[in-house]
């Protein structure tokens, strides 16, 4: 597996950054007409998502890399929960509460993936060299 030199460089930061963007637009276009407290929540938790893997890989050490990793993924779950109250209020089609869901799914997924890889090496980060 080939170093990562960046947090942009990472998969999962990627796939949110996409995710993100397209909560965004659909925020902007006024789909989820004034809940601002959702509006909020939603955004917040897509945003947590890419936010956590760049704090994280900052932070210079594997061990908080995986503990931000594992913040990362948990801001998944709470973006699939609140997916679920906007295809209930009909914010959201469940056409769009698929593509979200999937998305988020896959980010989860990827998430884990590498978090298991990073508690199996001995590698320990920029800051324990």
């Amino acid at each position: 597996m080939a170093t990562i030199k960046k947090f942009e460089d990472v998969e999962a930061w990627k796939v949110s950054r996409e995710l993100c963007n397209n909560i965004g637009s659909l925020i902007d276009n006024g789909s989820f007409k004034s809940n601002y407290r959702l509006i909020g929540q939603i955004e917040g938790s897509s945003g947590s998502i890419m936010d956590n893997i760049a704090e994280g890989f900052e932070r210079g050490t594997r061990a908080e890399f995986i503990q931000f990793l594992g913040y990362s993924k948990g801001s998944c779950g709470e973006l699939r929960s609140q997916l679920y109250r906007a295809l209930d209020r009909k914010y959201i089609n469940q056409q769009q509460f698929d593509d979200f869901y999937s998305l988020a799914v896959r980010i989860s997924s990827i998430l884990q993936k590498f978090i298991s890889y990073l508690q199996k090496t001995v590698i320990q980060g920029e800051r324990k060299k």
